[in-house]
């Protein structure tokens, strides 16, 4: 499938750009789903992000319709990510061919009723369950990170997919919910493993020393860890995962032991990102780099604005401190963030008070 070419939308861009200017509260979250400018009954919170319903996507002729032909997407659900989190669903719907055949299974760190309902009404042909991921499993694990974003414990739950996911679950797409995809994620799903447990995009020019501190380093036993690997860096907010293969060689286990060690040593920065880095470095199948246009966000610090890389685009995302919806509605977006208006479903109390 040829990349989208969201610039062909200027016009509809620009109008998004306008209306967006209410920034989702994380509070008393709620939903009113619409169709064909009807609203539906039941007046919303004046502080409650609202959605517009998601137009319907079906199967192409050529899909299939057993258990077999289902694509499994697993992200966490936030409510400072959440209308994120609709875009994202929203770019997979809308590029897939076989759009009836996806699975969502969301994680989320707390019963939040008003979430269920966002999505069911924004999405009302969606397949999806939430699963609540008890944040005590990584409570006195977590040490301090560059960001204070990357220290919340619902960063760590991809580390524990295998354990909440269903039993016939065996394999998953996991995506950050920053994210936008423009292509059929099909292609990414099918991607041959192998013997390997994690597939992502890898990048052997990055520095990948400076993702680790000098005690690691200078430990002898510790920086032995990649005796006989060429280690490179990989994102984790994209990643294909054999969920069966994780859970029989205990994989989670070893992420939380190098966790114990970084409370003990502080032999990393990054969040729940070097864990991965240290089990899996050197040991992943590659897939394309379009599969992961990551940093759009800006650097960790200032959140400056990047541009695309040279190159085919498949997903797009903005890691690093920036998000698109909070530059978009604070009228200082950067360039990029153009492309990811088009799919933003989000409708302010004010809009929804207008419509009646």
């Amino acid at each position: 499938m040829a990349l989208w070419n969201p610039c062909s939308h200027l016009p509809l861009i620009g109008l998004l750009c306008f209306v967006l200017l209410h920034p989702i509260t994380t509070t008393n979250t709620a939903s009113v789903g619409i169709r064909i400018g009807v609203i539906r009954r039941g007046r919303p919170s004046t502080d409650a992000p609202i959605f517009r319903e998601a137009a319907s996507y079906v199967n192409s002729i050529e899909c299939g319709s057993n258990d077999i032909d289902k694509i499994h997407i697993s992200m966490t659900l936030d409510a400072n990510y959440l209308r994120g989190t609709m875009a994202a669903v929203m770019s997979i719907l809308q590029h897939s061919t076989c759009p009836e055949n996806f699975v969502f299974h969301f994680l989320s760190a707390r019963h939040e009723p008003e979430i269920f309902t966002s999505i069911a009404s924004t999405f009302p042909y969606l397949s999806f369950k939430i699963y609540r991921f008890d944040s005590s499993r990584v409570r006195g694990k977590i040490s301090k990170s560059i960001r204070q974003a990357l220290d919340q414990p619902l960063n760590y739950a991809r580390i524990y997919l295998a354990d909440i996911l269903p039993r016939d679950v065996n394999r998953v797409i996991y995506l950050d919910s920053d994210i936008i995809v423009v292509d059929d994620i099909s292609k990414l799903w099918g991607v041959d493993l192998g013997e390997k447990v994690v597939a992502a995009p890898e990048y052997c020019h990055a520095n990948f020393t400076t993702y680790f501190t000098d005690a690691f380093w200078t430990d002898a036993i510790l920086s032995n860890t990649f005796h006989g690997r060429k280690p490179c860096y990989f994102n984790t907010g994209v990643m294909v995962l054999d969920v069966k293969t994780w859970k029989k060689q205990g994989y989670t286990q070893k992420v939380e032991q190098w966790m114990v060690v970084q409370k003990l040593n502080r032999i990393y920065h990054l969040g729940s990102l070097p864990p991965f880095l240290l089990i899996f470095a050197g040991n992943i199948k590659a897939v394309d780099h379009r599969w992961n246009q990551h940093g759009l966000g800006g650097d960790n610090f200032e959140g400056k604005c990047r541009s695309l890389h040279p190159g085919p685009i498949s997903l797009l995302h903005w890691s690093g401190k920036g998000k698109p919806w909070l530059r978009l509605d604070s009228r200082k977006p950067c360039p990029i963030d153009h492309l990811w208006a088009p799919y933003d479903l989000y409708r302010s109390s004010r809009t929804w008070l207008e419509d009646k």
